[in-house]
């Protein structure tokens, strides 16, 4: 199921960015096969999210042998994924030279933090550090606050796997005019200063501050912001257009003709104390049936155990169960060609005999490559048991309709 259905892809086992590509792959309906290293089959299991809807095969990529077990689950795939720094798969006999040469459709995915090429190529990072150069970090936080950290999306999954996801399904429509595959080089750094675009297009334009948290998209504006209330709990206005901040006015019970008359930044900081009083004198739950139907671009600020529990994620089916662990449902939706409910996770080796018959070994073969190391396999019901998964928080009071985008 899924518009990708027939696709064969090829990923080498990694972290973060690079799974989080082929899980978007096979949640698309993409046959992704996961090369693990031998020396992770039979160990701890919990990654139930970026290796679902998978199979593993547990090469020794270090043996010649190995090289050649891949080369050969390689010869009818569609595209590779590999997040090593830059020359490690070239040293390991799998570089796109000898993978092109046996398979010259071959679309190429290589994920790195800051490229293939450059003075840094060759240096450890992580999303942090990637973000940082980008101006990304720097952009979110509070005044006199300093940077704050917005997790690991930034660079690591839509500057790094997301595109790359994008770049490999673009090379892929390409060959189907040349007939060749390519080489995609999709470097976290480019990821999220692309992420910046128009935010590196407002600062030249004069019109954003390089101080963070002080213009109308990170905080600085008061009706773009997140407020306290009665009960600990936050919301959030994004109430940029006048129509929707007269609404938020109005509903918090401040006098919207006077607020509306200047809306400039110095004002801002007086508004904010405004609004922050407002908000505090009732529960989030009194805010959300206050604005229920009030078009003022207004939501609760949930937690990760609320939300999958609220009406709107709860009517679209936004999250699934499997395995135990609630989770995101594959998205985007399709008309005609919809994803399957995410499958089971990938266990390291656990379809290291299925695949490898599949790619046309013999048993011979396999028996004896499993014999002499170079290959590894676990049964499937030797797989560890799921984490139970967390019991759910009350569903919050429903987010009000909106209509502003």
């Amino acid at each position: 199921m899924g518009p990708l259905s027939g696709v064969k892809v090829v990923e080498f086992g990694a972290q973060g960015p690079g799974p989080f590509c082929a899980t978007v792959l096979a949640d698309l309906g993409a046959d992704v096969v996961c090369v693990d290293r031998p020396s992770e089959v039979g160990g701890g299991f919990a990654d139930f999210v970026l290796r679902r809807s998978r199979r593993s095969v547990a090469v020794d990529l270090k043996a010649p042998e190995g090289t050649e077990v891949v080369l050969r689950l390689i010869g009818d795939a569609d595209i590779l994924i590999e997040g090593f720094r830059p020359g490690v798969m070239e040293r390991l006999g799998l570089g796109p030279g000898q993978c092109h040469a046996r398979n010259p459709g071959l679309v190429y995915g290589r994920m790195t933090g800051w490229g293939q090429d450059g003075p840094w190529a060759q240096v450890a990072g992580h999303d942090i550090n990637y973000t940082a150069l980008s101006g990304a970090l720097a952009s979110i936080g509070r005044p006199g606050s300093g940077p704050v950290v917005p997790l690991n999306l930034i660079a690591d999954f839509g500057g790094g796997g997301m595109l790359l996801a994008v770049g490999v399904l673009a090379a892929l429509q390409a060959r189907t005019a040349t007939g060749r595959g390519q080489v995609v080089d999709a470097a976290m750094i480019d990821g999220a200063a692309q992420l910046m675009g128009i935010f590196y297009g407002m600062r030249q334009r004069g019109v954003w501050s390089s101080r963070a948290g002080t213009n109308w998209l990170d905080g600085g504006a008061d009706y773009y912001d997140t407020y306290e209330t009665a009960d600990g709990h936050h919301v959030a206005f994004g109430a940029i257009e006048p129509r929707f901040r007269r609404a938020m006015y109005s509903t918090l019970g401040l006098d919207a003709d006077v607020l509306m008359r200047d809306g400039g930044p110095d004002v801002w900081p007086e508004r904010k104390k405004l609004v922050a009083e407002a908000v505090r004198r009732r529960t989030r739950d009194d805010w959300c049936r206050l604005f229920d139907g009030v078009d003022a671009c207004f939501a609760p600020v949930l937690s990760l155990d609320e939300a999958p529990r609220h009406p709107q994620y709860a009517e679209r089916g936004s999250f699934v169960e499997a395995e135990g662990v609630i989770q995101a449902a594959p998205a985007p939706r399709f008309q005609d060609t919809p994803c399957a409910p995410p499958s089971r996770a990938a266990r390291p080796g656990e379809q290291t005999r299925e695949v490898l018959a599949e790619a046309g070994f013999s048993a011979t073969e396999i028996d004896s490559l499993l014999a002499s190391g170079v290959l590894a396999a676990v049964a499937p019901a030797s797989a560890p048991a799921p984490a139970p998964a967390p019991a759910p928080a009350p569903a919050p009071a429903p987010a009000p309709r909106n209509d502003a985008g």
